[in-house]
């Protein structure tokens, strides 16, 4: 192993750790605060006013470390763009949210022209600059794997976009997100050594940034992710497994992610189906878990858990 891969983590956490009391009090002076949905737990009342767009803290660390080693790794670069490309996305919605008093943020439509955009480029930089083929691994099938020929690019539109939403889902509680993710970069980080994809840097700058932003993230928060951290992420995890030809793979590494999108299409579809009734106390998953008393770390330390026994299956299944 390369031990020098090992400052990407541990710089990283530094840089999100040391920026956490810069921004936070600048988010709280500029009065960035986060407004609980009208639907959430009653609990959730008392995390108003706490400041959001804290994503920007991670992110610092994941692209100073990124530009540091790109030179090396150039396979790290898509990731990146993917990355950051969402982050961005995000940070306009929760600028007019949050800024602007505008409470939907981007309308619907915007948010996924942009989104579909920034993953068009994406796939272009992907088919055009890199030798990474479209045809994905199959589990535990080692040397095999599945070509959709002209589907391939749809196929890929629909993973990311996915992908990309279900992150967004499950930053619905105090560390949520950010643990689990650090789970799923750990995956990447190993899988990436073991096979040589070249994108060992971001997923180890992920890792530390989370690291550094959870000190301020874990119940009760001092901040929140929002939009600008939660989307960025979904583009981190579904630009690494797609720099792997692992897509598939996110039904292993990224079950939460998908539980949490899914609970929320039976949720809504139930609905409209039964005339008013319910599946679920309350959806995205995570808060029908906290209706039925568990605790906000409980629900985290069990959500972690399972991510990093999905990660070690995945890893089996390479």
């Amino acid at each position: 192993m390369n031990f020098q891969l090992l400052w990407s983590i541990l710089l990283a956490f530094l840089l999100s750790a040391v920026a956490g009391p810069i921004m936070i009090p600048f988010l709280r002076k500029l009065k960035i605060g986060q407004t609980p949905r009208d639907d959430g737990p009653t609990t959730h009342l008392k995390k108003t006013g706490t400041p959001t767009m804290g994503g920007i803290l991670f992110l610092i660390g994941i692209l100073v470390v990124s530009l540091l080693y790109m030179k090396e790794y150039p396979n790290l670069i898509p990731v990146l763009f993917l990355t950051m490309g969402f982050g961005m996305i995000g940070f306009v919605d929760d600028y007019i949210k949050v800024v602007k008093k505008r409470s939907l943020g981007l309308r619907a439509w915007q948010k996924m022209l942009g989104q579909i955009v920034v993953t068009g480029i994406f796939a272009f930089y992907l088919v055009t600059f890199t030798e990474v083929s479209l045809a994905m691994r199959l589990p535990f099938l080692e040397g095999k794997t599945l070509d959709l020929g002209i589907l391939n690019l749809p196929f890929l539109f629909l993973v990311v976009l996915a992908t990309v939403n279900g992150t967004n889902f499950t930053d619905g509680l105090d560390g949520l997100a950010g643990s689990v993710t650090v789970a799923v970069a750990g995956f990447f980080f190993v899988a990436s050594l073991a096979t040589g994809a070249g994108i060992e840097p971001i997923a180890g700058a992920v890792i530390g940034a989370l690291l550094g932003f959870l000190l301020y993230n874990v119940f009760p928060a001092r901040v929140f992710m929002g939009d600008t951290g939660s989307l960025a992420l979904g583009g981190f995890v579904a630009g690494a497994a797609y720099m792997m030809q692992l897509p598939i793979f996110i039904l292993f590494i990224g079950i939460i992610y998908a539980i949490e999108v899914i609970s929320v299409m039976m949720q809504v579809t139930y609905f409209k189906a039964s005339g008013g009734k319910r599946i679920f106390k309350m959806a995205p998953i995570h808060h029908h878990f906290e209706l039925c008393g568990w605790s906000e770390t409980r629900i985290v330390a069990v959500f972690t858990t399972i991510t990093i026994l999905a990660g070690i299956l995945g890893l089996l299944a390479l």
